[in-house]
């Protein structure tokens, strides 16, 4: 029992008697008491599932309950002895009887320590009834008891009660002053993280809030707690009205910036637009890098440029920046700077601690490298870049950037050879390995050979998504139509928001000049997922086209191009000039898409199906 166990008594005759020796077993069981009921702040526990194991309780406010007088906490002989056979109970696997005994101390010392302790001894046996049972009656001894009350609201939500929970809430945020009611108006939605009825648990915390969303120092927070309410309830026309109002309070405050992105993530597009005076401060630097990933996500390369540059001008230090930097200026052409981020990368990297995680970022950094060699023609450097990669972490990346090389070199079957000696550990590594081999063919133009083997990893996995998408790109490329539209509609029954299979389906029909209403609601349905992505943006200029809307399609396409100079994108602006009558604008826009890659089959069919020669 370490300190709290038996103690023996002196031998010699103690003047003072029975009466001193209560006394300090009166102090020594208080303190038994006190320290088993120890435990962690209430807002930093996640509310328990019905059935799960309950968390640890709330601790104690800070001065909540009145101080107790000698004569209320005077501990006599059998009240001691009933909390020792209540703590030894607990201790010994008989929970109910602990508890019993502890409630019933309480009740009679009228202590609040003993129903505090009550209660935490039916938390930890998983009893929040029981619990419950416990605070109730600690309330109704200590009516005012902030402490009380947070263990109230703390055991209703974990009951799954949100509705019960609403005057506990209010009490407690009137109480809370200054920097501790922030802490509190911000840790709300994790208390309710797991309470079944989402939506009943954003109107009660909504409707607590109230007296805060004007306050400045307040407002922004409560705001931002309520959206997170809302999102958390799938209501997102009221998580972005709430982002809105927090940012309009103020458009420094980070956690609401972090909800529109979440919106924006989610398909929000109204979302952005809320960021543009956040982004234009001093934001933190993983909100504007998070912002940067929805925008590379979305094939927004030249805006996502943008954010990097901001980054790695704030913070240098933030290494993962001058890795996508070195990524961006890559697909841009401009190999100078790419080398220039990826060094940098590389440097900061080196002075980090080794872990799997710094490996993974090296074959990431080794891997772009040698793709820059590629590009330089510099095929020996760029083998030398694939030698530094521990193929031990991930043989097949490094092979399968070898297999490229030697493609480019007109070495095809050498490379689907070095793929194919590379070892597997399980089925999914085969399927891997199917999927990198049939990306090489497709890359030298050998689209049949490449179906069949993407084919095969499709039938490994058949709700994959990803590899039914490509085999869905791989089926278009080999005529079978009929294929490739079952695929894709497969996959947007499986997945609704697929807003890349929404599109290719889309660009499928208007292509080929089919059902092109329906194919305009597919492609505006992915933009919508998607906002401002380029392609998708091509796909509905091209449809636009194809319906005869030409001054539509001009600008549409004319602004994907503006956010995303890419060589298809080129064949169908290109298309429309000449369309149009405007031959030098068409031919400009063609020879600018050659440059980014005069091997691209679209612009080269679009070139030979016209007769043009830009």
């Amino acid at each position: 029992m370490g300190r709290c166990g038996r103690q023996k008594g002196a031998a010699a005759f103690d003047y003072y008697g029975p009466m001193l020796q209560i006394s300090r077993l009166r102090a020594l069981a208080l303190a038994c008491v006190l320290a088993a009921g120890a435990a962690p702040p209430l807002w930093a526990q996640q509310p328990a599932a019905p059935g799960d194991a309950l968390p640890p309780a709330p601790p104690e406010a800070e001065d909540s309950d009145p101080p107790l007088s000698d004569q209320d906490t005077a501990l006599t002989a059998e009240l001691f002895y009933e909390l020792l056979l209540s703590e030894m109970s607990a201790r010994s696997g008989d929970a109910a009887s602990g508890y019993a005994l502890m409630l019933d101390a309480a009740r009679r010392s009228r202590d609040p320590r003993l129903y505090r302790r009550a209660a935490e001894m039916a938390l930890q046996s998983r009893s929040a009834e029981s619990a419950l049972l416990a605070i109730r009656a600690w309330s109704d001894a200590y009516p005012d008891s902030r402490d009380a009350n947070r263990y109230l609201l703390y055991v209703l939500v974990t009951l799954n009660r949100p509705n019960e929970s609403a005057e506990p809430l209010v009490r407690e945020l009137a109480a809370a002053q200054g920097r501790e009611k922030l802490s509190t108006v911000r840790a709300l939605p994790q208390l309710y993280a797991r309470v079944s009825n989402k939506a009943a648990a954003a109107r009660i915390v909504e409707a607590a809030l109230q007296p805060e969303l004007s306050h400045p120092a307040v407002g922004p927070a409560a705001w931002t707690t309520i959206g997170r309410m809302y999102l958390a309830a799938g209501d997102r026309a009221r998580a972005l009205e709430a982002a809105r109002h927090a940012l309009e309070l103020d458009h420094t405050e980070d956690g609401a910036a972090m909800l529109a992105l979440a919106l924006l993530e989610g398909g929000v597009g109204e979302a952005e637009a809320l960021l543009g005076p956040y982004l234009a401060d001093t934001p933190m630097p993983e909100v504007r890098m998070a912002y940067a990933r929805i925008l590379l996500e979305s094939q927004r390369l030249a805006d996502a440029q943008v954010q990097v540059d901001a980054i790695t001008r704030e913070r240098p230090d933030a290494s993962e920046a001058w890795l996508i930097q070195g990524s961006l200026r890559l697909q841009a052409g401009d190999l100078d700077g790419a080398d220039a981020a990826l060094e940098e990368f590389i440097r900061q990297l080196e002075g980090a601690p080794p872990s799997e995680a710094r490996e993974r970022a090296f074959t990431q950094a080794w891997l772009l490298r040698s793709r820059v060699a590629e590009k330089r023609g510099d095929y020996a450097k760029a083998e030398e870049w694939l030698q530094r990669i521990d193929s031990s972490a991930d043989p097949l990346a490094a092979q399968a950037r070898r297999a490229a090389l030697l493609a480019r070199q007109g070495k095809l079957t050498q490379g689907r050879a070095l793929i194919r000696a590379t070892p597997t550990r399980n089925a999914q590594e085969e399927r891997l390995k199917l999927q990198a081999e049939a990306q090489l063919l497709r890359e030298a133009g050998e689209y049949q050979e490449a179906y069949e083997l993407q084919a095969k990893a499709a039938a490994q996995a058949p709700q994959d998504n990803d590899i039914a998408y490509d085999l869905a790109m791989l089926a278009e490329r080999v005529g079978r139509f009929q294929e490739a539209e079952r695929l894709l509609r497969a996959i947007i029954e499986r997945k609704a928001d697929h807003h890349h299979a929404l599109n290719a389906l889309g660009y499928l029909l208007a292509d080929r000049g089919e059902r092109l209403l329906e194919a305009r609601r597919l492609i505006a349905r992915a933009l919508e997922l998607a906002p401002g992505d380029p392609f998708i943006t091509d796909s509905l200029g091209w449809v636009e086209f194809r319906l005869g809307n030409r001054e539509r399609a001009l600008e549409l396409l004319q602004q994907a191009f503006r956010t995303q100079p890419d060589a298809e994108i080129a064949a169908h602006l290109g298309e429309v000039h000449w369309a149009l009558g405007q031959r030098e604008q068409a031919l400009e826009v063609w020879r600018e898409g050659l440059r980014i890659n005069e091997r691209n089959d679209v612009l080269q069919q679009t070139l030979r199906r016209l007769g043009a020669r830009p």
